[in-house]
């Protein structure tokens, strides 16, 4: 009996130790404050959380050589060589004109240091060898580097423009591109729309052949004329002097003099055969903002830095400039300010947090009363600023993910202050114990049930901490905060609120004397009028204090007796309807209904959401889908387009895009309330970061235009995905050869195109061909979801073939390499050293002038000037060794794995977001597609393939975290049918989350919607957890008293008396846990949106409907309202049903074993009279 009494009579040391060391408690709640507070504003802002890839990315530049070249004399090399490192899990390349670049992924094993050493030692040992090739006389140099994508998008754009030369408008952009990288939140700053300088020496061709001057008589004059070096120190008197000979040229004009042949008395300067230009390269990029020409900055900051800070400064800078050093007619504007909408996402998630928390404050004050409701709700914002204070430490910043990890944690952590409230309240109202003894021995009999509670909510998400691949650190954020949010709670529950009952808990609800309100409100009210008239930027702090003392009026006369009645009457109504309600369900054959029942409605859950999936009525969807904040317009022509001939169609189709842009519809006379920006760009800058991201390629075949949406609160209702599809369908089949493609700004990482068709195999001319019909076939499905099926590569890019007649050139003594190297010096040019001024270096290039580099006669008519080994001139005409023809090759060739690979892909169709029907739909139709080669393989990957891989870790988590609640229940309970009961109440809450996805048709998001469903399982626990262990105490105590030992049962009536008391004790937890919970995630499903910065400083609520935060958390929100509102029904009557179950189970098994056992042989459910 010793035992029992032990069991029976807890009290739990920590909390004692905390209510008998009440100032050290005191001490250490006001640092938490403070260090929550201070990491509340220190924290680093962001949308979303960084993302670092396990990848390390190989580009090398080797200008002149076709994607073929490129592909055998760097990328195959490469690719053989990093194909034996260890954990290296994938390898892709792109090899196109002048451009190669490999894409090394490991596994998450190793570091990103490590993996990137890795790849530099067998990239060293590669290009160390004697067949590596050269360029300009040295290596070819590979530049090998790890990629964050933050790193590659920027921030903002500093768009500079007005009446100035193009060098003047760089010029003023680098003064800024120079200031604004020596901020340590800046990785780099490009420059957009104008080139760096050259100096070049035009040559006429036809001079040079007069005067029977080669190309590298032109370079050895100026390499050995342009130089200044030392030739040692020359020692006299004792004085050692250093020799340097002096040769630069100060300025490009000095070129003119170099003599570049003296032979016969014959005289031959630079400036007799060529021209000595100091200029712009030829064009790369074009930059435009709203059509008109600008220099454009693009702002980029370093992986982990503050986004808001660092744009902060780059203001400033660019203030400092305007007032201090730029002209006044200078025209400069900061657009596509990501900070600010950071900041909006942000402040939005924190209004969030707090319109819950006044929700479930003013429900805790209904059901708990005012001082027992602050008990609980002093726990919010401890907890949350004991989270922020931790998750601070652990170096995270403050993003979307860890603040809807707050919100979702809001409902859940007041679950064990309202415990431990309502069980001290108890022993205290209905026992008569004394604060302190109540305390201890309230907190004592529910501090393991919430512990253990806690640990399986928190096991839950455990599994999630282990998601591995980019997918997994994206999301790892909001399993962490939740479990510093619940962990946090717990020690809030266990020391803080048990030092706080103890010392100001009380039962009855005395009124504040009237004197005392007069008093307290006037000298709040008072100071809180000065700080609201006198405060300036603290005024909100006066609004709060005024409201303050208003609020102890309305309490005091409306609030005080509307909670004391709820208390007196309407909730004394609730208990004792539940009892009876309770009491009925153990009548006769009720249990056995009431759970039949149940199974078949989880049953027809299921039945009737696979229907409605199959019907599309119910989508399935990836990650939510998201409303445009940037429109992104690519531009594609085909390989080798020049640039000029890009610019011009991108010029015709930015007057498209603006024109729908500037609707009326969008405008309030000049000022569009829902276009903040639009941008363009062609050639270097206008690749897409998700597929060209760390390329240095120069791309002069594409364009891109960038329109950035304003805040959504100020878009007046107006619907930036409805404008994307009219920019979609303004643009459809309009301009034949050009891949137009029209794109949002995603959510989360990259997963890949919707629809992604690769063809694998090695005759590259079969892939594309192949390619080709099977996008005929596709498109001549006319599958409404596809948007355009575009293929990645093609075989259409314009080139030349020159082939050298061996035997005639052997004879003239001209090699194939004199060839190519002269018609290379004619083109691309020859680098003939640096001019340098003003610290800078300037590359000075020889090539033929712009007047006949392009021209096929004069290029394979000029004579190869060269010496025979005699020593005799000589000069022969190219096109008497060589002849050419026009010919095609690939715009790049790409490889997977070391083997060739195409790739047919699409978005899709406006309206249209389930990938996986649309996928599964084109299987189905490639079943009759016979034109396949044998030797090519397809695999369908991208999104699709992401989406079954995380589908797949999803459904395994889910069970996993199962497994590991089942697990603490089983040391919680020592016994195996509780457990199973909370089980099978997790599964029953699915009869909420799917019925409400099919009476809604909303879709389900598998990110968001399993996620839903895995904090679902942890809340249930909770309360189930709480309500068995009570029900099991109550039966302890009864044994107790009747002198029963452990092995021995109760009556049937007694049982049903302890589980009924049980269930009435545990409904107000029980219920506040459900409507606090949902309460909190309320105003984020439904999207309302209330500023109370503004509300309280400026009485400006800025409320609104909508925007990011509802579109992308509003699945997961929504899925654990649905399943939480059936889950309380199950908590407060199947489970005490299916727990009386078992124990009569076990009754009468135990009856059979021992037949002496004075217990009933049949379960006849009846209830106690």
């Amino acid at each position: 009996m010793a035992k029992n009494k032990k069991i029976i009579d807890k009290e739990f040391k920590l909390s004692s130790w905390a209510i008998h060391n009440k100032t050290t408690i005191y001490v250490i709640m006001a640092l938490i404050l403070y260090l929550g507070i201070s990491a509340y504003f220190s924290m680093p802002r962001e949308s979303f959380p960084e993302i670092r890839e396990t990848k390390i990315y190989v580009s090398a530049l080797f200008p002149g050589n076709t994607a073929e070249d490129i592909e055998k004399l760097i990328t195959d090399p490469l690719e053989d060589k990093l194909k034996t490192v260890s954990n290296v899990v994938e390898i892709t390349s792109t090899s196109q004109e002048d451009y190669s670049m490999l894409v090394v992924e490991f596994d998450e094993v190793i570091s990103v240091e490590l993996a990137l050493q890795k790849v530099k030692d067998e990239i060293d040992s590669e290009t160390s060898g004697e067949d590596w090739p050269t360029f300009n006389g040295a290596k070819v140099e590979p530049n090998i580097f790890e990629l964050s994508m933050s790193e590659e998008m920027p921030i903002l754009n500093i768009n500079i423009s007005g009446d100035y030369t193009v060098s003047k408008l760089k010029e003023y952009g680098e003064y800024l591109q120079d200031e604004i990288e020596n901020l340590d939140e800046i990785k780099k700053v490009d420059i957009r729309g104008a080139q760096e300088n050259e100096v070049e020496v035009a040559v006429d061709i036809f001079k040079m052949m007069a005067s029977s001057v080669s190309f590298q008589d032109v370079i050895s004059a100026i390499n050995n004329g342009n130089m200044t070096m030392s030739a040692g120190n020359y020692i006299t008197s004792g004085q050692r002097r250093t020799i340097r000979i002096l040769g630069e040229i100060e300025e490009p004009s000095d070129l003119n003099d170099f003599v570049v042949k003296s032979e016969n008395g014959d005289i031959v300067y630079l400036q007799d055969i060529a021209t000595v230009k100091f200029k712009e390269k030829d064009r790369t990029t074009y930059a435009r903002a709203f059509g008109d020409r600008v220099v454009m900055l693009d702002v980029k900051k370093r992986s982990g830095k503050n986004m808001v800070a660092a744009a902060e400064q780059v203001e400033v800078i660019v203030k400092n400039a305007i007032d201090n050093y730029f002209p006044p007619n200078l025209k400069v504007i900061i657009t596509n300010d990501q900070s600010s909408k950071t900041i909006g996402a942000v402040d939005d998630l924190v209004n969030n947090i707090i319109f819950g928390i006044i929700l479930v404050v003013t429900v805790l004050m209904f059901f708990l009363g005012f001082k027992n409701a602050l008990f609980v709700g002093f726990a919010i914002p401890m907890s949350m600023f004991m989270s922020l204070m931790i998750l601070n430490q652990l170096g995270y910043t403050m993003n979307t993910m860890i603040l809807f990890g707050l919100i979702m944690g809001l409902g859940m952590l007041v679950d064990n202050g309202i415990v431990v409230v309502e069980n001290v309240y108890r022993l205290m109202d209905e026992e008569g114990l004394s604060r302190i003894e109540a305390a201890k021995k309230g907190i004592g009999e529910i501090a393991f049930p919430i512990i253990i509670s806690t640990a399986t909510t928190v096991a839950a998400f455990i599994p999630l901490g282990l998601w591995p691949g980019l997918m997994g650190q994206f999301m790892i954020y909001f399993p962490i905060t939740l479990s510093v949010v619940l962990g946090s709670s717990l020690l809030v529950a266990i020391f803080f609120n048990s030092v706080l009952v103890s010392q100001f808990m009380t039962t009855d609800d005395k009124e504040m004397p009237l004197n005392r309100i007069i008093k307290i409100s006037s000298i709040v009210g008072g100071i809180g009028f000065l700080i609201l008239f006198f405060g300036g930027e603290y005024r909100a702090l006066g609004t709060i204090m005024v409201f303050t003392a208003i609020m102890l009026w309305v309490y005091r006369f409306v609030f005080r007796k509307m909670a004391n009645r709820f208390q007196a009457k309407s909730l004394v109504r609730l208990e004792n309807w539940y009892e009876k309600r309770l009491t009925n369900a153990f009548k006769k054959k009720q249990p056995f209904i009431i759970v039949g029942t149940t199974f078949l409605l989880l049953f027809a859950a299921f039945i009737t959401f696979g229907i409605s999936v199959d019907m599309q009525r119910t989508k399935i969807e990836f990650f939510p889908e998201n409303k445009p904040n940037q429109i992104i317009v690519y531009i594609e022509y085909p390989q080798g387009t020049d640039i000029d001939k890009t610019n011009a169609i991108t010029k015709e189709i930015e007057a498209k895009v603006y024109s729908v842009l500037n609707d009326d519809q969008y405008t309030d006379g000049d000022y569009n309330f829902l276009v903040e920006s639009a941008v363009s760009q062609v050639g270097e800058g206008a690749g897409n970061p998700q597929t060209d991201g760390g390329s240095a390629a120069e791309m002069p075949h594409k364009g891109k235009i960038t329109a950035s949406m304003r805040e959504y609160k100020y878009r007046k209702g107006e619907d930036s995905q409805l404008l994307m599809q009219k920019i979609q369908k303004a643009l459809v089949g309009i301009y034949p050869g050009v891949l137009i493609s029209v794109e949002k700004d995603a959510n989360g990482p990259p997963a890949g195109p919707p629809i992604n068709i690769e063809l694998k195999g090695d005759d590259y001319n079969e892939l594309i061909a192949t390619a080709e019909r099977m996008r005929d076939f596709i498109n001549s499905k006319n599958i409404a979801a596809i948007d355009e099926l575009k293929i990645d590569v093609n075989r259409d890019k314009p080139a030349m073939q020159v082939l050298v007649d061996r035997e005639k050139a052997g004879e003239l003594g001209v090699t194939t390499g004199q060839v190519g190297q002269q018609l290379r010096n004619s083109i691309f040019g020859a680098k003939a050293g640096v001019f340098k001024k003003e610290g800078e270096d300037y590359d000075i290039y020889i090539r033929f002038n712009e007047d006949i580099r392009y021209n096929s006669s004069a290029l394979f008519n000029q004579t190869l000037t060269f010496r025979t080994n005699t020593g005799k001139l000589r000069e022969i005409p190219v096109s008497a060794v060589a002849s050419q023809k026009n010919s095609s090759g690939f715009s790049a060739i790409k490889h997977r794995d070391g083997q060739r690979v195409v790739t047919v892909y699409s978005a899709l169709a406006p309206s249209f977001t389930d990938a996986g029907a649309v996928v599964s739909q084109i299987q189905n139709e490639m079943l009759n597609y016979s034109d396949l080669s044998e030797d090519i393989r397809v695999d369908y990957t991208g999104q699709i393939e992401e989406q079954n891989k995380q589908m797949t870790f999803l459904m395994g988590a889910f069970f996993s975290g199962l497994g590991l609640i089942f697990l603490i229940l089983i040391f919680q309970f020592n016994s195996i049918s509780k457990p199973t009961i909370i089980m099978i109440a997790i599964f029953l809450s699915f009869i909420g989350v799917f019925g409400g996805l099919v009476i809604t048709g909303a879709p389900f998001v598998i990110m968001m919607t399993m996620m839903g469903i895995i904090s679902l399982a942890g809340i249930v626990v909770n309360n189930g957890v709480v309500l068995l262990d009570y029900a099991q105490l109550l039966i302890d105590r009864k044994k107790d008293d009747l002198g029963l030992d452990d092995s021995e049962y109760l009556s049937k009536d007694d049982l049903l008396s302890c589980i009924i008391r049980a269930g009435k004790a545990r409904l107000r937890p029980v219920l506040l846990t459900a409507i606090t919970t949902i309460l909190g995630l309320i105003p984020l499903a439904i999207g309302l949106n209330i500023n109370f910065f503004t509300l309280f400083k400026d009485f400006d609520p800025n409320i609104y409907f909508g925007g990011d935060n509802v579109i992308f958390w509003g699945p997961l929100a929504w899925t654990v309202i649905y399943g939480l509102f059936i889950a309380t029904f199950l908590t407060l009557i199947v489970v005490p049903v299916l727990f009386y179950l078992a124990m009569r189970l076990k009754m009468w098994v135990d009856s059979k074993r021992n037949p002496a056992t004075e217990v009933d042989s049949e379960i006849e459910m009846e209830a106690a009279e």
